[in-house]
């Protein structure tokens, strides 16, 4: 099966996330007074079970994107007992998020090959100031032909909506010709098959399987997309 439009998710996809999150939590502990790299390493096991938590709660639609940038800190305050305020912690997180963090090696060959032969498109779950600061920064805003983020329309994966508007923005008439590529089960993945189309399964470190949210493929590396397609 040939692809004519191939969706990526941004997060765990194509960016280092990990590495784009820790750098943008030590900025917003240094801009809360807290300066000694080991108590900002030894935080941050808090910080990402506050923020893992938000998200799931933006997947199971109960909150939005958006809501997430301020209450993670008002949350991580709260348990560390710091003398801070939120929203500068934010701001500061913000920041880091977009000056953070590199593609995935293979990433931009791989979009260079798609774009010789198919369309390409972003979906996904953020802040538009963070996700389009990261895609500038790294040189990929003219890489797709849309890039729709959850916290800039309202709506989140895995949700139908988010990709309704994707398709719309893109004229896609055909979705079986639509194939969603990105590494989160419940997110990717179910929103690929809440919306009717196929799924790549990006699961590098080779995790579990989940029997009921099946994905059409599973690939290791980014360039087993490219055969796919």
């Amino acid at each position: 099966m040939s692809y004519d439009v191939v969706l990526f998710d941004f997060d765990h996809t194509l960016l280092d996330s990990d590495a784009s999150l820790a750098g943008a939590f030590e900025q917003s502990m240094r801009s809360a007074g807290v300066v000694d790299a080991a108590a900002i390493a030894g935080h941050y096991a808090d910080f990402d079970r506050i923020n893992q938590a938000l998200w799931r709660q933006v997947e199971a639609q109960q909150i939005s994107p958006n809501d997430v940038k301020v209450r993670r800190f008002e949350q991580l305050i709260e348990v560390l007992e710091l003398d801070a305020d939120a929203h500068e912690m934010a701001d500061a997180f913000v920041e880091g998020l977009v000056a953070c963090g590199e593609l995935f090696d293979g990433a931009i060959d791989l979009l260079d090959d798609l774009a010789a032969r198919s369309r390409l498109g972003m979906v996904t779950n953020g802040i538009g100031r963070v996700q389009r600061g990261r895609l500038a920064r790294l040189g990929l805003s003219d890489h797709f032909d849309a890039v729709v983020i959850s916290g800039e329309v309202g709506a989140s994966k895995p949700g139908p909506a988010i990709f309704d508007v994707t398709f719309e923005a893109m004229g896609v008439s055909d979705r079986s010709s639509v194939l969603m590529v990105g590494d989160s089960l419940p997110s990717d993945i179910l929103g690929a098959a809440n919306a009717g189309i196929a799924s790549a399964w990006f699961n590098p470190m080779g995790h579990q399987a989940n029997p009921d949210i099946p994905a059409t493929h599973e690939v290791r590396d980014l360039p087993e997309i490219s055969p796919l397609v």
